[in-house]
């Protein structure tokens, strides 16, 4: 699909731009018009995933030999900022599908599954995922349902709390326990296609912030076939991708909120500096505070992704790509996703302090109201109380460096 967009020189097409000019200068646009919208009526952002189709960016990550571009996870986030900047929503749920989309690309595990990426490209599919579920305290390492294999068939009802953007999907990644026998550890990952699965609404989604990614609960049941259950242990999948890759992906969403947040602020600033020529108010002491914090939060961010893309780019066996499976670098991506969800909250809120009352209205071109309630969402998606506990195990035996 060639899309004519307009340029400084004239049209050309969107193959001529890389996956972030892309998303800078055409879905950020529509995610923007449409923010206010899908926030107050809790809607899906279905204008901006229109966008993110046309601009073939669904599937930048899948490798070229596959029909995609290979984007690095640098460029994600990239995009994720860019996106989180306009509509958080937008960029959530675009940062969980590239979780999804990484796990497959990463853990192939036959021909079912590139067969399924070659179709995700080729359809431009939304990917959700189902790791959650009800029982099991949040904790996504466990699983109570299970993969029902019979005659080359593959089955499986889960009842999960949690879907996010589940009814717009066109494939739902499932964990479940490897067979019925199988301990709550012992999980598989399912691939299934929206036309084999059936979602049960057991939930409504009225929430704080984070509005559109329209996340209720559902009963998914599921029929699909072996070749589209991955073959590498859930846990590894986990470890080695979902992990890194949704820390660090989120991490750059929150930035993008705190990015739109610190932008307010700095108008208000000028604005007010206008006014009284030659004065140092103290709002400029604090935007300055500010910039100083957001510079170490944007740092955070793409060292952890640049840390993966290396890791990602080392010969199998080597140092760099030993250090990527190790307890350390756990620790690290655990740290990044309590460290920006904290980040985020704290520069929302010194961007209110600057605009003040102008800030607080939800009327002026200096509200604040949508990025805080977006922010606090940062830190209960995956608990961070949850988080410290495992770093905590994992701090306590861990003797090396992070």
């Amino acid at each position: 699909m060639s899309i004519a967009l307009a340029s400084d020189t004239g049209i050309e097409s969107a193959q001529s731009w890389g996956p972030a000019a892309r998303a800078e200068r055409v879905v950020a646009e529509v995610a923007a018009r449409w923010a206010v919208d899908v926030d107050r009526d809790a809607r899906f952002p279905q204008e901006a995933l229109d966008a993110l189709r046309d601009q073939r960016l669904l599937s930048c990550a899948v490798p070229p030999e596959l029909g995609g571009e290979g984007a690095t996870l640098r460029e994600l986030c990239t995009i994720a900022r860019t996106l989180g900047r306009h509509c958080a929503a937008t960029a959530m749920v675009f940062a969980m599908h590239q979780t999804q989309i990484l796990s497959l690309v990463r853990h192939p595990g036959g021909d079912g599954v590139s067969g399924f990426l070659r179709d995700a490209v080729a359809g431009q599919y939304l990917l959700a995922s189902a790791t959650t579920e009800l029982g099991i305290g949040g904790d996504v390492r466990r699983s109570t349902c299970a993969v029902e294999q019979s005659g080359g068939v593959v089955s499986l009802i889960k009842n999960a709390p949690v879907i996010s953007y589940g009814e717009y999907a066109d494939a739902i990644l499932a964990t479940a326990r490897r067979t019925p026998d199988s301990p709550p550890s012992d999980q598989v990952l399912v691939v299934c296609r929206r036309a084999d699965v059936t979602l049960e609404r057991t939930g409504e989604w009225n929430t704080l912030g984070l509005r559109g990614t329209c996340s209720p609960g559902f009963v998914l049941r599921a029929t699909t076939t072996a070749d589209l259950v991955v073959a590498d242990p859930y846990a590894e999948i986990s470890a080695a991708t979902m992990l890194p890759v949704s820390h660090s992906v989120w991490s750059a969403v929150w930035l993008g909120i705190a990015d739109a947040a610190l932008e307010k602020a700095r108008r208000y600033v000028r604005v007010a500096a206008r006014k009284q020529p030659g004065v140092a108010s103290p709002a400029a002491s604090r935007l300055a505070e500010a910039a100083a914090v957001h510079q170490q939060f944007s740092d955070v961010v793409f060292a952890a992704a640049r840390r993966f893309d290396d890791a990602d780019a080392a010969p199998a066996g080597s140092p760099e790509a030993e250090v990527a499976g190790g307890v350390g670098y756990s620790l690290a991506m655990n740290n990044l996703k309590v460290t920006a969800s904290t980040l985020v909250v704290d520069l929302v809120g010194r961007a209110l302090l600057i605009c003040g009352i102008a800030g607080y209205r939800e009327d002026t071109e200096y509200s604040l109201g949508r990025h805080l309630r977006d922010a606090h969402g940062a830190a209960v998606m995956v608990n961070n109380d949850r988080i410290m506990a495992n770093s905590a195990q994992m701090a306590t035996a861990y003797r090396g460096t992070i």
